[in-house]
């Protein structure tokens, strides 16, 4: 290619970035041991990128070991791994037996040291997952190499991103991430996924699946193949659903696609789109009293009550209608993949992330023609009784929205320096704008918001006509990290790796509480405002060891340093409290030591690992100013062992196993303010976090037409208070998944049928904590809650009928 074609090429990826306005993720390129071996794949076309500062020594191994071995082993729950850390990857093959519409979080359950659970198996309500005890907000997570925490909070939404058709693997780093990962809130492992890139000819996929609780799914791919140097796919899904329980439904539609540029054998640009579109109704987090008192099918409450009553109020408060989840959301990003050289290689990945939408619930407002900008007072009819009487109560509808746009860029450079060594270096930027509000807005008399995106129809001052919100945030977000890492393989047995990152985050903004609440009211609901500036820093160095024994057996160990800012709502809540104590960002020492082995018949990875975990923020409550604030939880030790297996037993039959034993504890007391008091935590178990998972697989594929594959997982109880005072039982489920792929039929090109029976045993458990407490039982003068949790769905099934036309 001429040079000042590869320059033109280079300047639009790196003009994207810029105009964008800045900052972001892993375009990062990886060795794929069953390809060429001197053949390096990019973050967008695959998860595991682990390997991609190898050496050219490594490289040419790989081409000499591992082409007799398989990449995708147990039924493909499993891979090979060669980091001096603990990996695993779900292929392709696994993904396309799931159900339909599952999202990542289902996809990982399987993985060792993850726990993973979800309120509805359609994969369209979220999902809630763990790792080693980290929680889903202390883990990192990318898109096609681009981060898709939220830059505030570092929640994941998994239902906002891709359809199974369009997965190509995904890869879990259990509790070291890579050190080029934009992770600005991974105090804990990272998680990342890729979409599958374009296939070389024309055709339409088409997906058509039905289920219980009137689950329907449809899902079209359009494949240009090749058109000169550029190939794309562009893929279109609607997916709703009756909720299991209670009353309301799920509706989402996403649209994915992907191109790539091929400039020559050397040098390519990819780019990818993510867009979802969903209007769901939430599930209700349930206490083990309330599923006790009123049976494991509670939820909101399904009918509106008229008047002012207090059974009313009451009822009115947990309508099903006014708990919605709106949200809209796309992610855009290219990447650049040049080779400058024969040992030096360029990565760039500018990314843009944009989200809209909330969440409601209802709240109550008193109706008063007094002239006064009170907060939860409004001259305005909030009963539906077409008056305004001074007293009387209604509901209304409290959504809390957040708006985000999320630019930003990486690029690195990757560096060979002979056959035994190989430098990584490179610099990630973001900056990020998000509002926040919780505003309220009027309802119908039959129980319907006004606007259901929260945008008009508000609860107003009397006096001023401003919208009363509960508050209103706004936060810029700044990131910079630089990173370097260095690959060294004096032998064919012996890999050392070290590196160390710079991680700078800035957060500034306000935030108002009660804006525009002037007039003399309720304890703690007047106008109150703060604004902040704050910057955290840290340095953080990772180290690993490998020792290739063989080309079987390999032994490693890896540490490594990780750090999160404190989300953005923690911060202006402790400023506008005067509180600091959670303010200092959270660290965690994580270590793993392993053993992997890579047999004809029999493969495994087994490690054990280790992590000091410092400055966990969690709620607590100013009984003084009646604020909601942060503490922090010192310390926490999470030790372990975890491992995975798998086994080729016949020809058609493989059989797939991972164990996980967690002991994540608490050192120390925890401050939870002086409204809840100090409660004395010491050597108790974190809450969600089960001593023990275990998965058992069974799968059968024939290879040309019938496969089946049936799953078992058995998880431990869990606490759902850091006093341990509560917990809910273990349980197991089991799940079958079974297809037929006919032969191609005139138009008709690989059609399938594929069934999915989830909880197959029908089996009834709490299967996650949604809010844990600091006390469930109460002792003392210390202050108790109930925690709530998730339900397991009962027994469902999915059928999917499945074809292409070329």
């Amino acid at each position: 290619m001429k040079r000042n074609h590869l320059s033109m090429a280079i300047a639009v990826v790196f003009c994207m970035a810029a105009g964008s306005s800045w900052a972001q993720d892993a375009a990062n390129q990886t060795d794929q041991a069953a390809a060429a071996a001197t053949a390096q794949r990019s973050a967008s076309s695959t998860s595991n990128t682990t390997t991609s500062n190898d050496t050219k020594r490594v490289q040419q191994l790989n081409t000499v070991s591992v082409q007799a071995q398989t990449l995708s082993l147990g039924g493909g729950l499993m891979s090979v791994q060669t980091a001096p850390k603990s990996v695993s990857t779900i292929t392709r093959d696994a993904i396309i037996q799931a159900s339909p519409g599952a999202n990542f979080t289902q996809m990982i359950a399987t993985i060792p040291g993850v726990n993973s659970a979800t309120d509805d198996v359609t994969g369209l309500a979220n999902g809630h997952y763990s790792i080693r005890g980290f929680d889903s907000s202390d883990i990192g997570m990318t898109l096609n190499g681009a981060p898709i925490t939220d830059s505030g909070s570092y929640s994941v939404y998994a239902t906002e991103y891709g359809d199974t058709e369009n997965m190509g693997d995904i890869t879990v780093l259990q509790g070291i991430p890579d050190i080029d990962m934009p992770d600005s809130g991974a105090s804990g492992g990272h998680i990342g996924w890729a979409t599958i890139d374009p296939t070389h000819t024309a055709g339409l996929d088409f997906t058509q699946s039905w289920g219980n609780n009137d689950y329907r799914r449809t899902f079209l791919r359009l494949n240009t193949g090749d058109t000169g140097p550029v190939r794309s796919w562009l893929s279109y899904s609607t997916n709703s659903a009756d909720k299991w329980r209670g009353s309301g439904d799920m509706d989402v539609t996403k649209v994915d696609g992907k191109s790539i540029w091929t400039i020559n054998d050397d040098n390519s640009i990819s780019a990818s789109l993510q867009y979802n579109r969903q209007n769901n109704i939430n599930y209700r987090s349930l206490t083990k009293a309330q599923v006790a008192q009123n049976g494991y099918d509670y939820d909101y409450t399904r009918t509106w009550m008229p008047g002012s009553s207090a059974a009313a109020i009451n009822n009115n408060t947990y309508y099903y209608g006014l708990r919605t989840n709106p949200f809209r959301s796309y992610l855009f990003s290219l990447d650049g993949e040049f080779k400058l050289a024969d040992s030096l290689r360029l990565s760039v990945v500018p990314y843009f992330w944009y989200g809209n939408g909330g969440s409601g619930a209802g709240a109550t407002v008193t109706e008063s023609n007094v002239q006064s900008d009170r907060f939860g007072y409004a001259d305005q009819d909030v009963n539906g009784d077409g008056k305004v009487i001074n007293n009387t109560k209604g509901v209304v509808y409290s959504f809390s929205s957040a708006t985000t746009f999320r630019p930003g860029v990486i690029a690195k450079f990757n560096q060979d320096f002979g056959l035994n060594n190989s430098l990584e270096y490179g610099v990630w930027y973001e900056r990020s704008r998000k509002s926040q509000a919780d505003t309220y807005g009027a309802v119908d008399s039959a129980g319907n918001p006004g606007d259901l995106w929260g945008n008009s129809n508000f609860i107003n001052f009397p006096v001023s006509g401003l919208p009363q919100k509960v508050y209103d945030e706004y936060t810029t977000t700044e990131i910079k990290k630089g990173f370097v890492t260095d690959n060294w393989t004096p032998s064919d047995q012996w890999t050392f790796t070290a590196g160390v990152s710079y991680l700078w985050t800035n957060r500034t903004g306000y935030v108002w509480e009660y804006p525009g609440s002037v007039a003399p009211g309720s304890f703690g609901k007047l106008q109150n405002f703060t604004d902040v500036d704050k910057n955290w820093n840290k340095f953080l160095p990772t180290a690993g060891i490998k020792f290739q024994l063989d080309e079987r057996n390999q032994f490693f160990i890896g540490s490594g340093k990780t750090f999160r800012a404190p989300p953005n709502t923690v911060l202006l809540l402790n400023t506008l409290d005067k509180q600091s104590q959670a303010n200092a960002p959270e660290t965690a020492w994580n270590t793993d030591l392993g053993y992997r082995f890579y047999g004809d018949a029999l493969s495994a990875s087994l490690d054990v690992y280790h992590s000091n975990y410092n400055n966990k923020q969690e709620s607590a409550y100013d009984e003084a100013t009646g604020y909601t604030y942060y503490s922090s939880i010192h310390r926490m030790h999470m030790d372990g062992f975890s491992g995975e297996l798998s086994y080729k037993i016949a020809k058609d039959w493989t059989a797939y196993t991972s164990y996980t034993y967690t002991k994540a504890q608490i050192v120390g007391s925890i401050d939870g303010g002086s409204g809840d008091g100090i409660y004395p935590t010491d050597g108790k178990t974190m809450p969600d976090t089960a001593r023990n998972i275990g998965n058992v697989s069974l799968g059968y594929d024939d290879g040309s037409h019938l496969w089946a594959n049936l799953q078992a997982r058995v998880t431990s109880s869990l606490y759902g208070d850091y006093m341990n005072t509560e917990r809910v039982g273990g349980f197991t489920t089991f799940n079958l998944s079974a297809g037929y792929r006919f032969n191609s039929w005139e138009l008709l090109k690989n059609p399938y049928v594929k069934l999915n029976v989830l909880n197959l045993t029908d089996r009834k458990a709490f299967s996650y904590v949604s809010s844990a407490q600091f006390l469930a039982v109460t002792s003392g003068s210390l202050y108790a809650s109930s925690p709530t949790y998730g339900l397991l769905q009962p027994r469902a099934f999915m059928l999917t009928f499945g074809t292409s036309f070329n």
